[in-house]
């Protein structure tokens, strides 16, 4: 069987390059310094490429690592460019996504091609729809021109980028006046689709990660969200319904696919029981896959990640103490996306109960300040 459920490959050598492409995540902030998030993920024995900008950073961070027990390489490149792997032939290559470029010069053909597809909205909703998984209502097309019967399509509705260039790809719609606005804001001939709104309590996001050997159900995270905005991701979530995905994962691993991948999924609550609802595969590493990574090495059994701001620009000026995630308390924070702190921002793990997770956010907020 494919699907492994407890499989670890802590021997594995590997060298880590985790920056963001820009076509990826082009509106996010300061995403050149996300590459430091893959340290956490990191063994002694790997290497890891990290923005030469965060190197100042170098000794807080590993040191707050040592504190809370968490191995990770010292063995750094102070350089982002993937042209680096090259040098490391004898190591496996996890990068934040598999592209053209980390093709290049990481040659996996199969895993190129497969990403690319199913990176594509409308190539997983057919899929899906093959493969006989519930996926909300969606109307695919070839470009905004070939748009008709707008008056009939489901309200409220998302318009989509078939393809995601990041955040600012997807425009809800409450009525026809609303969508013929938001296609405006696309080129003629881009692939694009139509998708009914999920009207969900609950969204999920249950990560893969896939390896020559098989694929291993990872975490299933529960979203936190504001509205329709993703703000944070928590564990252990209200359900794991692996079977509503699995399908569409083992056809991944055997088209190629490898390393993380995860779907987001909504649950719909109906008189009948939970009804699971494939919404997107997310063919890459996702904000939730870093602290899903770290909870997992450390066997935190409950958490939530979350970004908070503040007045600081060094991780040194933090103080920390008494706070930290201690392994006998099973409680403490961690700090995951570290390197944003040059623009006074952290990725943080809050460990413990809900009450300690509340208490220890309170605490770091105020040292924030």
């Amino acid at each position: 069987m494919a699907v492994q459920y407890s499989y670890e490959h802590h021997n594995v050598r590997k060298i880590f390059n985790h920056d963001i492409p820009s076509g990826i995540r082009e509106d996010v902030a300061g995403n050149h310094l996300y590459s430091g998030r893959a340290l956490g993920l990191s063994e002694p024995h790997d290497i890891i490429q990290i923005h030469p900008f965060l190197k100042r950073e170098w000794e807080a961070i590993s040191s707050h690592y040592d504190r809370v027990g968490l191995p990770h390489s010292k063995n750094v490149v102070w350089d982002v460019s993937l042209d680096r792997l090259e040098e490391f032939p004898e190591l496996q290559a996890s990068v934040f996504f598999f592209g053209p470029s980390e093709n290049r010069v990481r040659s996996h053909r199969t895993w190129q091609q497969v990403v690319a597809h199913i990176n594509n909205r409308n190539n997983f909703v057919a899929l899906a729809t093959h493969l006989r998984l519930d996926v909300p209502y969606t109307l695919c097309f070839r470009g905004k021109q070939w748009f008709a019967g707008i008056d009939k399509f489901p309200y409220p509705c998302y318009l989509k980028l078939a393809v995601s260039a990041g955040g600012k790809d997807i425009h809800r719609c409450e009525n026809a006046s609303e969508l013929i606005k938001a296609l405006a804001y696309f080129d003629d001939g881009v692939p694009l689709q139509v998708q009914e709104e999920v009207c969900a309590n609950i969204f999920l996001n249950l990560q893969y990660e896939a390896t020559d050997q098989g694929v291993e159900r990872l975490l299933a995270t529960q979203h936190v969200l504001t509205g329709s905005t993703h703000q944070s991701s928590r564990f252990p979530a209200r359900c794991e319904p692996w079977g509503s995905v699995e399908p569409i994962a083992l056809w991944l691993w055997r088209k190629g696919i490898r390393d993380v991948f995860s779907f987001d999924v909504g649950v719909i609550e109906e008189i009948d029981g939970l009804r699971f609802v494939l919404i997107e595969c997310v063919p890459r590493y996702n904000a939730a896959s870093y602290p899903s990574k770290i909870a997992r090495r450390l066997q935190i059994p409950q958490w939530i990640a979350k970004e908070l701001s503040g007045h600081y620009d060094k991780l040194s000026d933090i103080d920390l103490e008494g706070i930290e995630y201690k392994a006998e308390h099973r409680s403490g924070i961690v700090l995951v996306n570290w390197g944003t702190i040059l623009i006074g921002r952290l990725g943080v793990l809050f460990a413990g109960t809900l009450i300690q997770q509340k208490q220890l956010e309170a605490a770091l907020r105020e040292r924030l300040q």
